[in-house]
């Protein structure tokens, strides 16, 4: 990342404003992403697919909730481009309403009894238009603070970004575990399971207004005025840094499929094969959730003092080593060692995705930061986070305990494990000690291309 001077003290209120324009755009946006998650796990199936077994609605369930995840690396490479020929800031706008509106018209879908096989149409066609809003988000949101940020603290005020998931997926399984608990079964699916997607409207007419007068960033401001700005820079990024790309992207994978293995297919094993009652079960995943969020900021401290990779690497290694004691802890259906096991689980996964609001820039020259951070980090979506909850469902099958499932997530977390192991450190201060290969930073290339060619 290309070096600027750290703001003045004068200056660290400007930092505080984008920073919370930035945790507000992504918790709102992956509030309308988890929203769906959680219905899927619980409602959609019988509502969509009724003429489905409940093993096979349950699946079609997730095979829609995947289908956002495949439209993410789509949205980044639309939105990617956008921020990098125009800037940063129209990327934050509209990414946030193209999401909004998607979302609380997921809300509005009548079910399969009313309007047959269009239900099921619908809801694809709209978690498709959420996948595409949230694949231009996280690039723009973290290059927002990235961008501005001083080199010192750019792991810090990037891990605000990183903090909106667990506050987004807070603020709609609170209200989803709100309304479950006040509403019957039948009242909850009927009408309860929209009242999160109807409020999402109002969270994005919210988003909206913080983020109306964020400035654009230094450095897309000096891209402009050098005449460097990429003409095609998906282009750029799949000829010259291809390798770069498709390590990114699995080293991403193992985040997204430890997250949703615990919030997403966890909650539909617990609730479907142990009987977990839904409210317990939606109250441990939230608690682990919570130390996720806390957690998220402190260990990017970490990162800015000790370097990135580190704590990538443990993360994932933490996470490999874990996957079968969560699934061993979540199979006893006792709600206290559930939530041990989700606090660990989403504890490793942290401990990297803590940082990786500024690693994956980091990595990437300006001109072609937007679009190359995004896909990488939205590649992993697709390869962790799409196929988790519909491969974990499937493997789960029969009477005893899913060990299946731990083998798929622990192979998961060794690939990115070693994708993790072949790439740079990026930390400016680290860097600059000997252990990584340098910022570039009168060329304008990121870490890993100045080390080498990739």
């Amino acid at each position: 990342m290309q070096q600027h001077p750290a703001p003045s003290p004068g200056s660290s209120p400007s930092m505080v404003r984008i920073a919370s324009a930035s945790l507000a755009g992504t918790a709102i946006e992956f509030y309308d992403f988890f929203a769906y998650g959680t219905a899927a796990a619980l409602v959609l199936g019988p509502l969509f697919f009724p003429a489905f077994s409940p093993l096979a609605a349950t699946l079609a369930a997730f095979g829609t909730f995947g289908i956002g995840f495949l439209a993410r690396p789509l949205g980044s490479v639309v939105f990617g481009h956008i921020g990098d020929r125009y800037g940063r800031r129209p990327v934050l706008l509209g990414s946030l309403l193209l999401t909004g509106v998607a979302t609380v018209a997921v809300g509005c879908v009548p079910p399969y009894a009313s309007i047959g096989i269009a239900a099921p149409a619908l809801l694809l066609l709209l978690r498709f238009l959420q996948g595409l809003g949230l694949g231009g988000e996280w690039g723009g949101a973290v290059l927002l603070t990235a961008e501005h940020a001083p080199e010192r603290r750019r792991g810090l005020w990037s891990s605000f970004p990183q903090t909106g998931p667990p506050v987004g997926f807070l603020l709609a399984n609170g209200l989803m575990l709100a309304l479950s608990a006040a509403l019957t079964d039948a009242q909850f699916s009927a009408w309860g399971w929209r009242v999160p997607f109807w409020g999402a409207g109002l969270l994005a007419l919210a988003g909206l207004w913080l983020r109306r007068s964020v400035e654009e960033t230094p450095e897309f401001r000096a891209l402009t005025e050098t005449g460097r700005r990429a003409e095609a820079p998906l282009t750029e990024v799949v000829r010259g840094h291809w390798r770069l790309l498709l390590l990114t992207g699995g080293a991403m994978a193992f985040g997204y499929a430890v997250f949703y293995a615990v919030t997403t297919w966890s909650l539909s094993y617990a609730t479907g094969h142990l009987r977990v009652d839904r409210t317990v079960m939606l109250a441990c995943v939230m608690a682990a959730v919570l130390v996720q969020g806390l957690a998220t900021p402190l260990l990017a401290v970490l990162g800015d003092r000790w370097g990135r990779r580190p704590l990538c690497l443990a993360g994932s290694a933490v996470c490999a080593v874990w996957m079968f004691p969560f699934t061993a802890l979540l199979r006893s259906g006792d709600p206290l060692l559930i939530t041990l096991g989700c606090v660990v689980a989403l504890s490793g996964m942290i401990m990297a995705f803590s940082v990786v609001g500024a690693y994956l820039p980091e990595l990437y020259a300006p001109r072609i930061r937007c679009t190359g951070a995004a896909v990488g980090y939205n590649l992993g979506g697709v390869l962790g986070g799409a196929l988790t909850p519909v491969a974990a469902t499937a493997l789960a099958q029969g009477s005893g305990p899913p060990w299946g499932v731990a083998v798929y997530l622990t192979l998961v977390c060794l690939a990115s494990l070693a994708c993790f192991a072949l790439l740079p450190e990026t930390n400016p201060a680290v860097v600059r000690t000997g252990a990584g290969p340098g910022l570039g930073a009168d060329t304008g290339t990121g870490a890993a291309e100045a080390a080498a060619p990739v």
